[in-house]
């Protein structure tokens, strides 16, 4: 009796999952306002996703976008037909792992009630490595800067995220972190990237074109 109360159990703690957890949409992309002292000049934005287009969370568009955010809100002045070089984003590493395995144990054991009670189901971790490249017109590398970033996600139902949202916001937060850890770092040479890029001038037009058929 009690293996087949288990499966309809089983669905509708799927269910609630979905329904109850937190939405990671309103936390996925905020960018905290920390504005460089001296903002850099209008650059060209590329991203070189590496390991994390290789793990189950971030899409391959989603790095892109939280450093657009980071750059456009905090890094760069506001952008004009010119461009005087190129700010890069390298992720170096993204390992992602999965702990908790005892509390899906217990859930088993229990069918799945302590989780309507809030208890964590398993958590998503991601350690991500990355680094800020800061580039001339002539493509020649002025600057670079490496942060990391260590993220931890849980999946529960009213206090944490469902299973198809917990990876990628892990990967998310992660990268978000690094980012926090790079951004001091130009906080303290922005001056000097600054008067190197405006001394080498503005990207020639046919390079912003070869840019922008790439995607970046």
């Amino acid at each position: 009796m009690i293996a087949l109360l288990r499966i309809p159990l089983l669905l509708l703690f799927g269910a609630s999952v979905l329904a109850g957890c937190k939405s990671a949409d309103r936390v996925m992309f905020q960018t905290p306002s920390h504005r460089l002292s001296s903002q850099l000049p209008p650059l060209e934005i590329t991203v070189d996703n590496g390991p994390m287009a290789f793990t189950e969370g971030a899409l391959p568009e989603d790095p892109l976008r939280v450093f657009r955010q980071e750059v456009g809100q905090n890094l760069m002045e506001a952008a004009d037909s010119s461009r005087y070089g190129y700010v890069k984003l390298l992720v170096k590493e993204a390992e992602v792992t999965r702990t908790g395995r005892f509390f899906q144990g217990v859930q088993m054991v229990t069918m799945m009630v302590p989780s309507l009670l809030g208890l964590p189901i398993e958590y998503y971790r991601t350690n991500v490595q990355a680094e800020v490249q800061i580039l001339n017109a002539q493509n020649e590398v002025i600057g670079t800067y490496a942060g990391a970033g260590r993220s931890k996600v849980r999946v529960a139902m009213y206090h944490g995220y469902s299973q198809a949202n917990a990876p990628r916001l892990a990967d998310m937060q992660a990268l978000r972190l690094a980012l926090d850890q790079i951004r001091p770092q130009l906080e303290a040479s922005a001056d000097t990237l600054r008067q190197q890029l405006l001394a080498a001038g503005p990207l020639q037009p046919d390079a912003m074109e070869t840019d922008t058929s790439s995607g970046l």
